[in-house]
């Protein structure tokens, strides 16, 4: 994992092994309510109810749906690094190792539109109190994305602002796909397309 991808990495919140059991449990009702009916399904007083929790402890952890949403998606993007880790992409360039990457995490969610939808949804509605968890959401894509690249040095800037770029692609097809404006095979030439740009962008070490 490159210094770059630590940076990028959440830091972990400061709660006690109760209280992290707490969240957990939350965030997993959050996820299988949503997977059943997307957005409109997470209702606060359900999810609580399904966590075993009483209302209020819930909006201490989360003030409304939308943080309880996109802390949802930082979830699962957290569990889909953790399996990338474990399986390493395997192309030959920083590219297609990218690529490779973030169509397996594609198809993670395209298993579950209805959780994908939500959670989508959840990031565009969000304002500027939900701007830490979107921050997280980010790094965490970020970082992603740089541990897929596997380089042996850290990443030049244009080569980070190649990622910047890619993961606003990635974002862009997730979305014209879930309003069927986009097939899996056109996101996979967008995706496959701007990941190209890691390696036009690499720039000569001195």
């Amino acid at each position: 994992m490159t210094a770059e991808a630590k940076a990028a990495s959440p830091a972990a919140p400061a709660l006690t092994e109760r209280q992290e059991a707490r969240r957990r449990r939350i965030l997993h009702a959050s996820a299988q309510l949503a997977s059943r009916g997307g957005f409109d399904a997470v209702q606060m007083r359900e999810v609580a109810e399904a966590a075993g929790v009483a209302l209020g402890t819930l909006y201490r952890y989360f003030p409304s749906k939308v943080h309880l949403l996109v802390a949802t998606m930082q979830d699962q993007l957290q569990h889909m690094h953790t399996t990338i880790r474990k399986r390493p992409p395997a192309g030959e360039t920083p590219a297609e190792r990218v690529a490779e990457t973030l169509m397996r995490a594609f198809r993670a969610l395209q298993r579950e539109p209805h959780l994908a939808d939500a959670m989508v949804r959840a990031l565009t509605f969000a304002d500027r109190s939900v701007s830490p968890e979107v921050d997280t959401v980010s790094r965490l894509t970020t970082a992603i994305i740089l541990d897929a690249m596997g380089l042996e040095q850290p990443p030049t800037a244009r080569q980070l602002s190649a990622v910047r770029v890619i993961e606003h692609t990635w974002h862009s097809a997730l979305i014209t796909w879930l309003s069927g404006r986009a097939s899996i095979a056109q996101v996979k030439i967008d995706i496959e397309t701007v990941c190209r740009l890691i390696d036009l962008t690499a720039e000569p070490r001195g």
